[in-house]
């Protein structure tokens, strides 16, 4: 049935998506735009209903591979910009299902290379940093209190769909560093006081990348567990990288190694 009033009652649930505290009561969240729906979809992520503008129509090649089985709702464009945190709605939107994986499954599945994230507060940050964990083949990606809420639109748009590729954990991470370490896992964390590069670093053994707060860095209790530090040279005037470039840097540098490993 279609939905042309902003005032309607499912819209206003779906409004609710928009602001933390209704995900986290309601347990689910929202993805707009054709590309991360149709990431959702493939990925089998649990895509509950897909609102879609009645001026523009359904986009067909979608809506042949869901109808059946996902719930597609028409709405005016006053419902698409009542459920939509942009200026300029995309006319497709989805209501996804929370997929909340304990905190011990990041250790039970393969754990090889892994970012942690101790309280990054940026909503882009935090997305490029799963964009790029998702594009060097990541085990996943570990997120610590007080970090951004990964539902949040903006985390999501800046994800480009890697949010659905591969485990997003949210955990105490005082409880699990030190049993990853007891797993044999080495702990790494950046730091300008560091004496060694982490190019001249073994990354190609299980690695964690402990990556912190965007003006704090990581927190003391934290970086207390991990079993190294290290800087990442730069030739340039910059005295440091963003948060986000800086995770780029390291997780392509292990990837790096790795690569090379296994040509040996």
């Amino acid at each position: 049935m279609d939905i042309v009033s902003p005032q309607n009652a499912r819209v206003k649930v779906w409004a609710q998506l928009l602001d933390r505290r209704g995900r986290d009561k309601q347990r689910k969240f929202l993805i707009e735009g054709i590309h991360l729906v149709e990431e959702a979809v493939k990925a089998q992520a649990e895509v509950l209903t897909i609102i879609y503008s009645l001026d523009k129509g359904k986009p067909a090649e979608l809506y042949e591979r869901t109808v059946g089985y996902i719930e597609w709702v028409g709405v005016s464009q006053a419902v698409l910009e009542k459920c939509s945190d942009t200026q300029s709605p995309q006319g497709i939107i989805a209501i996804v299902q929370m997929n909340i994986s304990p905190a011990d499954q990041i250790l039970e599945m393969a754990h090889d290379l892994v970012v942690v994230v101790d309280g990054v507060q940026d909503p882009g940050n935090l997305g490029t940093i799963i964009r790029s964990a998702d594009a060097v083949g990541a085990s996943g990606v570990l997120l610590g209190h007080g970090t951004v809420d990964v539902y949040n639109p903006k985390t999501i748009r800046s994800t480009m769909g890697s949010l659905f590729h591969l485990p997003i954990i949210s955990a105490d991470l005082l409880d699990v560093l030190p049993a990853a370490r007891a797993a044999g896992i080495q702990l790494v964390t950046t730091s300008l006081q560091a004496t060694h590069s982490c190019y001249e670093t073994d990354l190609s053994k299980p690695t964690w990348f402990i990556l912190g707060n965007e003006a704090k860095g990581v927190s003391a209790e934290v970086a207390a567990e991990a079993d190294m530090k290290v800087i990442i040279p730069m030739q340039g005037q910059a005295e440091s990288l963003n948060v986000a470039m800086a995770a780029t840097v390291l997780l392509f540098e292990a990837s790096r190694q790795r690569a090379a490993f296994t040509k040996l």
